[in-house]
């Protein structure tokens, strides 16, 4: 896609930010002059610093979020914008805005739904204490979980296309919703792809908004949370199988020595058993169950999106005609 084509696309960049007064002014500037047709929002969520007033007078269209978290920010930012191309960026100048014509570039020419920026750092200073390994660790989760089409599942660098935007129900509140986004996509299968894109530091005076050890805790929960959601059958069947590996477990010793002596010596051991093995039943009962009421979500997700895509192409032809 040449530049010509790009200029024809209503792109709009959203910046999520909270007490970026530092770095925000840099982000405004370097991504008006990657993408000099787009316009570049930038969501405050109840900063008490000079955020708002440097992104204005930057150039940036701000709007505010007071829902704290990120994840409430970007819900409001995709419900509230209308363009072709949404792509998305932290305010903490860490992301590259020369990587942005390459990101939309292959959304658009490729025609997928979501392109990330995988980052690779090009400074030591850019991921934190425990980062790195956090990073690896919940992308594997994912990978393992749900397929392997990500090797950097918490990038905040990505570009959308407006059916995906639009169909998305967003109901992270914090620092997950990088990881529905991501889920989002791999379970209704969408055109995907990930970008190579620099990542440093933070500016100096810039301090980062993440907790590593409880905001990682969080976004494993949603990673597991997201797997009983999304795959029930799976989940659920996996506890029945444990329970009916341990009911199996405590009743093999009582039925030895009942083929050996006729008694059984531990009644109350064979109680319990019995019940572990009920649990198992029910608990893949309960898969069962779920995976059904899953498959019509999944089936609505689907239409959703494929109504929005045809909609939009359907206001394309008639307004042409």
């Amino acid at each position: 896609m040449d530049k010509n084509d790009q200029n024809r696309l209503a792109i709009a960049v959203l910046v999520p930010c909270y007490n970026e007064e530092t770095a925000i002014g840099q982000v405004i500037r370097e991504f008006r002059k990657a993408l000099p047709t787009a316009t570049v929002y930038v969501y405050d969520n109840g900063s008490d610093d000079r955020t708002i007033e440097v992104a204005r007078n930057a150039g940036a269209i701000v709007r505010s979020e007071r829902l704290r978290g990120k994840g409430n920010v970007v819900r409001r930012m995709l419900a509230d914008i209308d363009a072709d191309v949404y792509l998305m960026v932290d305010g903490d100048a860490t992301y590259d805005a020369a990587s942005a014509p390459a990101l939309v570039d292959k959304l658009v020419s490729e025609a997928l739904d979501m392109v990330v920026g995988s980052r690779i750092e090009s400074a030591v200073e850019a991921y934190r204490h425990g980062h790195r390994l956090g990073n690896a660790v919940l992308t594997g989760s994912v990978s393992y979980l749900f397929g392997k089409r990500f090797t950097d599942i918490l990038s905040g660098y990505r570009a959308f296309s407006r059916r995906f935007v639009k169909s998305f129900p967003a109901l992270s509140r914090g620092f997950e919703i990088e990881t529905e986004l991501t889920i989002h996509a791999l379970e209704l299968r969408m055109p995907v792809a990930e970008v190579p894109t620099p990542y440093g530091a933070r500016p100096a005076g810039s301090t980062s908004k993440l907790r590593t050890y409880a905001d990682g805790f969080k976004i494993l929960v949603q990673i597991l949370t997201l797997f009983k959601n999304e795959k029930p059958l799976q989940f659920f069947g996996g506890i029945s199988a444990f329970l009916a590996l341990a009911s199996v477990g405590l009743a093999l010793p009582i039925i030895v020595t009942y083929v050996e002596t006729g008694l059984v010596p531990r009644f109350p051991t064979a109680i319990l058993s019995s019940g572990i093995m009920i649990l198992s039943f029910l608990s893949l009962t309960c898969g069962l169950v779920l995976d059904t009421v899953t498959r019509g979500r999944k089936e609505m997700k689907r239409l959703a999106y494929l109504l929005l895509s045809e909609r939009k192409t359907v206001e394309h032809f008639t307004s042409v005609v």
